[in-house]
């Protein structure tokens, strides 16, 4: 894999086995809960007033099925079966073993060649499931390779992978991205896609007890098919642009997730921007009906600058809501703040090179946006 973290929150054994500090105010809760209600409807995309023809940019993506070719292991033979895995995938096989289902490639006593065996058939359904659901896969193969050729538009020195693997893995098997956690991951050649992840926001296997625990509603509700091509394009733009160690303030972090929004929406224009970011429709429009008062509330209880993880973390990570802002808010709201800076600082130097703004700081960014929304 390429410098993921895998979020495996437990054993593939144990997966297995499961298987089978401030107050809000009412005023607060008022606003934000009046907004997403009267504010109801679909946010297309935005920010793309000139979007370039790309047509003619050529790109390679070889859609490789792993999953079906990993359920058609003879389970009475699990050893040759992934020795024939390893002639035609020598390089995720390693990674799949390693890193989704967390086993190890070294004579273990037989020790993967059996949970592998369990693991065949305790997600057969699941496999099942994803042959139904993607038995047509073209239409998503499309959408990768359209954000593929403004990817090759905006970066033409960035090699992109050049296959798309699709997998089932263990339910638990999740990586971090700039712009939260996803089922699917960059490797050393591929864009490898979870199907386990994508089944449907109503899919029975989301609500197990075991599922809820891992996956609450407000996370469930985007493992769609139709996050995939966005998924694919996070992890290209976390290769692209690696996270800095140094970035530790709110506006550090906020700032960082604006830029990874604003080339998110340049490689795919036509996606809507619920996808993109994360939000339900009314919570956007919720956010931009008081972007205002969510900025004020931040300067107001001194966050901008603050790196105190106890004190910034409802605001930069994924949750039913941000709790300060109240009822009707979404989680993760450091996203919104973040993409509007970057859009009012690039509507202020529009000659700006997306390369260069990737590499400007946090603060020069603040202040020369201007940023001051009412």
């Amino acid at each position: 894999m390429k410098s993921k973290v895998c979020f495996r929150s437990k054993g593939l054994d144990l997966m297995i086995q499961h298987f089978k500090n401030y107050s809000v105010t009412p005023a607060m809760r008022k606003w934000f809960y009046t907004a997403t209600i009267v504010l109801l409807g679909f946010i297309a995309c935005t920010g793309n007033k000139k979007i370039p023809d790309v047509s003619n940019i050529r790109v390679n993506l070889e859609v490789q099925r792993f999953e079906q070719d990993f359920f058609a292991i003879d389970t009475n033979n699990i050893a040759a079966g992934i020795s024939r895995l390893q002639q035609q995938y020598p390089i995720f096989l390693p990674d799949f073993i390693q890193h989704i289902l967390g086993l190890s490639l070294t004579d273990d006593g037989g020790k993967s060649d059996a949970a592998i065996k369990m693991f065949l058939r305790d997600y057969r359904l699941v496999k099942d499931t994803a042959s139904k659901i993607f038995s047509n896969f073209i239409a998503i193969e499309d959408e990768v390779k359209k954000g593929l050729q403004f990817t090759k538009y905006y970066f033409p020195a960035y090699h992109a992978p050049e296959k798309l693997i699709t997998f089932i893995g263990p339910l638990d098997a999740i990586f971090e991205t700039g712009l939260g956690k996803t089922g699917d991951v960059i490797t050393q050649d591929a864009l490898a896609v979870g199907l386990q992840l994508h089944l449907g926001k109503n899919a029975s296997l989301y609500q197990s007890p075991v599922a809820q625990s891992l996956f609450p509603q407000y996370v469930s509700r985007k493992f769609e098919p139709a996050y995939i091509a966005v998924n694919c394009m996070k992890n290209i733009i976390d290769d692209i642009f690696p996270a800095r160690a140094t970035d530790k303030t709110l506006l550090d972090l906020t700032i960082d997730k604006g830029k990874r929004l604003y080339v998110l929406n340049k490689l795919l224009p036509h996606v809507p921007d619920t996808l993109k970011i994360g939000y339900t429709a009314a919570q956007l429009k919720g956010c931009y009906a008081n972007e205002g008062l969510i900025w004020s509330f931040l300067i107001q209880n001194d966050l901008i600058y603050n790196s105190d993880p106890l004190r910034i973390q409802s605001y930069i990570e994924e949750g039913p809501l941000t709790q300060e802002l109240g009822e009707g808010s979404p989680g993760n709201i450091s996203l919104f703040t973040g993409w509007q800076i970057i859009k009012k600082y690039m509507e202020r130097f529009p000659d700006t090179a997306i390369d260069d703004l990737l590499q400007l700081d946090a603060r020069q960014i603040l202040q020369d946006s201007k940023y001051k929304p009412r």
